[in-house]
């Protein structure tokens, strides 16, 4: 099994590829203790500059391709820097906890 920094890692590659406006993302939930749990999804906000439907519709299949490749199950959730903001719920808790990764993939502490 991958770990949590390789599956963020090739996810930001491919989003740099197919996007001009990928800024990074959070990791929240179980995986910041940085262990793969079996069964667990890995929970990410991505941040864009544009957040729309057609852009959802690019990223469901990238991240398919990177869940087969790497044996996980990965929980996105794409946003822009204000819709991620008004997500109060999932915004505070990645506020409290979350750790940020650039959009090259590399964690930010």
């Amino acid at each position: 099994m991958s770990s949590v920094d390789e599956v963020i890692f090739k996810l930001s590659k491919a989003f740099n590829r197919v996007f001009n406006d990928f800024k990074g993302m959070y990791l929240f939930g179980t995986f910041l203790d940085g262990k793969m749990h079996e069964g667990e999804d890995i929970e990410l906000a991505a941040i864009f500059e544009i957040e729309d439907k057609s852009k959802r519709e690019q990223i469901w299949p990238i991240i398919g391709k990177i869940e087969t490749e790497m044996d996980v199950c990965i929980d996105l959730y794409p946003y822009t820097e204000e819709s991620f903001k008004q997500d109060e719920e999932i915004y505070d808790e990645v506020m409290e906890e979350g750790i940020f990764y650039n959009e090259k993939g590399i964690k930010q502490e």
